[in-house]
């Protein structure tokens, strides 16, 4: 058999809206699963904050620290792809109930730990159990959301890791400080197993909400991609392993690479940017850092409601993609100017448009899976497939980031190389992401 083609797919006609009366339950599902996100972020980022006060209570070095933060990364890059394939197999409920269950325990038994041993196999733990959350995610919006909404949607779920790392700063080191860091833990990893009771008793399927009315769920249909049954028996064919056949999934691989290699800039080197190259004290920094993060959110919110517009207006699904995601990461390589800047107001200035342009993508990345995947039965494991790629550039960026600033003792050619691999994601997205459809198998 042949692999690699798209379908003929047919247009995605308008949801019917029924005079307006349509239901909200898919934004409540949509809220529960931004607290989700913004919860399984606040447990992981809880190390960063009290890793201070574990090092002088434990004893730790610099380098032990440096790997109970990459113990993570390792784990849950790793976990990506069985994740979005589980959540395929299982559906979101099961998948992301037993995954925020598993990584709030995780997370509250690293309040336990007594030695280096505990504390990077808990945190190895944790990098496993948050892995699916994100394929989940874009599963769940293949499901309650029509392709006018999907990008709006994506880029909501999307969103919660800003704000679960914004918050996990002010909110972690308040109970750190009052109680200690072992509490922090507890507490943070309660979170998640509140959140995974609450997601368990709440969702269902649309087919199977009772909450969801008959005019909405009509709406979520109507907006959605349709398939013959020949066509459905076809692409139900195309096996876990078949879909890297396709050039269309090294493409999203790849441009969600670039995009998160310039983003793990913000998420790791950028305080200690701001901090060497400018010399700001703690009270500049906490207000001046939080700027780009802001922006960050902004941006995912705008590209998201830009693409969605697009497709209202009938806009072909491949350019309604593709300009945000072009434009994003053009817009994205501007982080490079901050090398020039001549003081922190344009150098800021350059990282929060860089970050909003980032992120200005990224909702149209998260959509992507629900757009090309063969059959709904595909969604998850693409989702995962591509943020693997995406979280191996997690890995990677701050490391070689680290290397190139040691060697220059600056961040001239680190940002300069973030530019340069933006501009590669924008050129990935051109021109080596295919039409927009769905995958099919040929022959």
């Amino acid at each position: 058999m042949a692999l690699g083609k798209t379908s003929a797919q047919a247009p995605v006609t308008a949801p019917k809206r029924h005079g307006g009366r349509v239901g909200k339950v898919r934004f409540v599902v949509l809220g529960l699963l931004f607290a989700g996100i913004t919860i399984n972020y606040i447990d992981r980022a809880t190390l960063s904050v009290a890793l201070p006060h574990i090092t002088d209570d434990l004893g730790l070095s610099d380098s032990v620290g440096g790997l109970l933060l990459s113990a993570f990364f390792w784990t849950y890059a790793f976990g990506q792809m069985p994740g979005g394939w589980l959540a395929d197999k299982v559906g979101p409920r099961i998948m992301l109930a037993v995954a925020s269950l598993w990584w709030g325990l995780a997370t509250a038994a690293m309040g336990m730990a007594r030695g280096v041993a505990s504390l990077v196999g808990l945190r190895a733990l944790l990098g496993l159990g948050e892995a699916p959350s994100f394929p989940s995610s874009a599963k769940v919006v293949s499901r309650w959301f029509p392709a006018s909404e999907r990008s709006f949607a994506s880029a909501t779920f999307n969103n919660g890791n800003a704000v679960g790392g914004a918050l996990s700063i002010p909110l972690v080191t308040l109970v750190v400080t009052g109680l200690g860091w072992r509490w922090a833990f507890a507490i943070a990893g309660g979170l998640g197993v509140l959140w995974a009771l609450g997601w368990w008793l709440y969702y269902r399927d649309p087919k199977e909400h009772r909450s969801l009315g008959a005019a909405e769920r009509e709406y979520i249909e109507s907006g959605q991609e349709k398939e013959t049954a020949e066509e459905a028996a076809a692409s139900a064919r195309i096996g876990w392993r078949d879909l890297f056949r396709f050039r269309m999934i090294w493409a999203m691989m790849l441009g969600f690479f670039c995009v998160n290699f310039v983003a793990y800039f913000f998420i790791t080197w950028f305080p200690t940017y701001l901090v060497d190259e400018y010399h700001l004290d703690a009270l500049s920094f906490g207000f001046l850092g939080m700027i780009p993060g802001i922006a960050s959110m902004l941006g995912g919110w705008s590209g998201g409601l830009f693409s969605d517009w697009l497709v209202r207006r009938g806009t072909e699904r491949t350019k309604a993609r593709k300009i945000p995601l072009v434009g994003g990461l053009l817009g994205t390589s501007v982080i490079a100017l901050a090398v020039i800047s001549p003081g922190v107001g344009t150098a800021l200035t350059a990282l929060s448009v860089s970050y909003f342009c980032s992120t200005f993508a990224a909702a149209s990345v998260w959509a992507l899976p629900a757009d090309v995947a063969p059959t709904a039965a595909h969604v998850g494991s693409i989702a995962g497939i591509q943020n693997t790629a995406a979280n191996i550039a997690g890995i990677l960026s701050p490391l070689l980031l680290g290397v190139l600033k040691g060697i220059t003792h600056s961040f001239m050619l680190p940002l300069t190389l973030a530019g340069c691999v933006a501009l590669l994601g924008a050129a990935t997205y051109a021109f080596l992401l295919p039409k927009v459809e769905r995958l099919k198998m040929a022959g």
